[in-house]
C-alpha cells in the first residue's frame, strides 16, 4: 500500500514541477541572445555609412566627429559635453533602476569572458565539466588539458585581434585602417594601439578573468552608492530560504552547512542547500550572503535555483527583484523622485544635443590678420591683410565667396569666389580697402569692426557663416601726408 501510494505521488510532483517551469526561459539563454545581437551591432555598425558619413566615429587623425550619420568638424565639437553627459546620466539611471545590469548583460568583459570559459574551455574543449559549475577548476596535472588550454589561447588571441580592430574603428574608419594596416611602418602608432590592446585583452580574458570587474573596473566601486531599495537586482530571500548566514554579524559567518542544520535551526525555511546558486557564480560570491560588490547581475543564480525550487513546484528563493519587494511583499517602485529626475536630466540633454546638431555648419571660417596692422599702396591706397581658412564640410562640392558689409570697403582680392571640394580646405589671402574715410582720428590708429558674410554661391540662402573682425585705419594725419605725397 505504501510503496503504491508513493507511485502514485510521484507523478503529481513531477507534474506540478512540469507545470511550474512550462514557457520558463532562463536568463541565461536571454543573456546568450542579447550577446550575439550586441556583437554583431558592434562589429557591423562601423561599416555603415549615410552620405559618407558613420553613425558614430571620433577621428583624430581628419579632426572629425561622426554622431548619428552627421559629420562635424573639430571646431563643431561643442557637442562632446552632450555625448559625455548623456553617457554618465545614462549609466546612473541605469544603475539606479538595474544595478549593475550594464555589467551582467552587455559589458564587452563579460560577453568575452562567456566566449572563453563558456564556449572555448566548457562546450568546445571539455576543459570544464558543465556551464553550471564555474567553480571547478580543471586539471592542470594532465597534459592534454595544458594542451587544451593552448588551442583555448589560440582561438581567443584571434577573436580578441579582431575585439580590438573593431574597438579601433570607432576612431579610424575601415575604409582608413585597412589601408594603413597594408604599411605598417609609416602607421606605427595605430599598429602598436591595436597590438597593445590585443595584448591586454588576451590577458585580461585569459588570466585575469572576473578579478577585472571584481578589482580594477571603478564602476564596481561607485555602483553602491546610486542604490536605493527599489533597485533591483539578484536577490536571496531569507525569508522563505532560511538564514544561511549570520546577517547581524560584520563578518558574514556562516550557520549552517547543510539541510539539515537549517531545518533544525528554521524548521520552515525552504532552501535545499544544495549551493548550486553558488556553483554558477562566474564572480565566485554566495548570493544568500546577500547583496555583494561582486556581483554583476548576470542572474545565472536565479536560473540555478528556479531549476531546482520549480522541481519542487516553488518559486525561486533567488530573484531578480528589489529588497522593497523582498521585505514588504509590494510591488518595485520604478518611477521615484530619483528616476524621474534622471528622466528628466535625460531628456533635457538629448533635446539640446539634437538642437544643436541641427545647428550644424556647412561651411567653416577662420580669419586671422596679419601681424602687419595695415599698408599704403604706392598711390595712397589703404590696405588691411587676411589670411582666410574656408573648410567645406559639406558632402559636395560648392563655389565660395564673402562680402563685406561695409560699403566703405570694398575686396581687392581675391576677385572672384572659388570652388572647394567636400571635406576639403582652402586658404585664401584676402585684401581689403578703404575706399572712403573710415575715421579721423589724428592720435591713434582706429580698429573698426567690420563683418565678413561668406556664403556658396550656389546655395547662398543655406551655407552662409558670419564673422567678425575688424579693420585697422591709420591716424588721419598719416593718411592725410599719404594723400598729398600720391598726388
Amino acid at each position: 500500500m505504501q510503496a503504491t501510494a508513493g507511485a502514485q505521488s510521484a507523478p503529481k510532483k513531477t507534474n506540478k514541477a512540469k507545470e511550474y517551469l512550462k514557457g520558463w526561459v532562463p536568463y541565461r539563454t536571454k543573456r546568450y541572445w542579447l550577446f550575439g545581437i550586441v556583437t554583431v551591432v558592434a562589429l557591423i555598425l562601423p561599416f555603415i555609412k549615410i552620405n559618407g558619413n558613420h553613425f558614430f566615429l571620433l577621428n583624430f587623425d581628419h579632426k572629425q566627429l561622426h554622431f548619428m550619420f552627421v559629420r562635424f568638424d573639430m571646431q563643431e565639437l561643442y557637442l562632446m559635453p552632450f555625448l559625455l553627459m548623456l553617457l554618465f546620466l545614462g549609466i546612473f539611471f541605469m544603475t539606479t533602476l538595474g544595478g549593475r545590469v550594464w555589467c551582467g548583460w552587455a559589458c564587452p568583459q563579460t560577453i568575452f569572458r562567456v566566449i572563453y570559459r563558456d564556449l572555448f574551455e566548457t562546450k568546445l574543449l571539455h576543459l570544464r565539466k558543465r556551464i553550471t559549475n564555474k567553480q571547478q577548476e580543471p586539471d592542470w596535472s594532465k597534459p592534454e588539458n595544458k594542451a587544451k588550454e593552448g588551442v583555448a589561447i589560440v582561438l581567443w588571441s584571434i577573436l580578441a585581434l579582431i575585439a580590438a580592430a573593431d574597438f579601433v574603428w570607432f576612431f579610424v574608419p575601415p575604409e582608413d585602417f585597412f589601408a594603413y594596416i597594408q604599411n605598417p611602418g609609416e602607421h606605427s602608432v595605430l599598429m602598436g594601439f591595436w597590438l597593445g590592446l590585443t595584448l591586454f585583452l588576451i590577458v585580461d580574458v585569459v588570466w585575469l578573468k572576473e578579478n577585472f570587474c571584481i578589482y580594477i573596473c571603478p564602476y564596481s566601486r561607485v555602483q553602491s552608492v546610486m542604490y536605493d531599495e527599489d533597485t533591483i537586482m539578484a536577490i536571496y530571500d531569507v525569508k522563505r530560504g532560511g538564514h544561511i548566514y549570520d546577517h547581524e554579524g560584520q563578518d558574514g559567518h556562516k550557520l549552517v552547512n547543510s539541510v539539515k542544520e537549517l531545518r533544525a535551526r528554521e524548521p520552515e525555511s525552504e532552501c535545499t542547500a544544495c549551493e548550486s546558486c553558488v556553483k554558477v557564480c562566474p564572480t565566485h560570491i554566495d548570493i544568500r550572503q546577500g547583496m555583494q560588490l561582486e556581483c554583476i547581475n548576470c542572474l545565472e543564480c536565479v536560473d540555478a535555483c528556479t531549476k531546482v525550487m520549480g522541481a519542487l513546484g516553488k518559486e525561486s528563493l533567488v530573484r531578480w527583484t528589489s529588497p522593497h519587494e523582498v521585505e514588504t511583499g509590494e510591488k518595485t517602485k520604478y518611477i521615484r523622485p530619483r528616476t524621474i529626475a534622471y528622466s528628466v536630466a535625460l531628456t533635457i540633454v538629448f533635446v539640446a544635443l539634437l538642437i544643436m546638431g541641427t545647428k550644424k555648419e556647412h561651411m567653416l571660417l577662420n580669419i586671422n590678420k596679419t601681424a602687419q596692422l595695415y599698408r599704403f599702396t604706392h598711390d595712397g591706397r589703404i590696405v588691411n591683410d587676411y589670411t582666410f581658412l574656408f573648410q567645406n564640410t559639406d558632402s559636395k562640392d560648392h563655389t565660395y565667396y564673402f562680402k563685406v558689409e561695409n560699403d566703405k570697403i570694398k575686396i581687392v582680392k581675391p576677385s572672384k569666389p572659388f570652388k572647394l571640394a567636400a571635406g576639403k580646405k582652402a586658404k585664401k589671402i584676402v585684401q581689403l580697402e578703404a575706399i572712403k574715410p573710415l575715421a579721423e582720428d589724428t592720435r591713434k590708429d582706429t580698429p573698426v569692426p567690420i563683418k565678413i558674410v561668406a556664403f556658396a554661391t550656389d546655395d547662398p540662402e543655406k551655407i552662409r557663416v558670419e564673422r567678425n573682425t575688424v579693420f585697422v585705419y591709420p591716424r588721419w594725419d598719416i593718411v592725410q601726408k599719404k594723400l598729398k605725397k600720391a598726388e
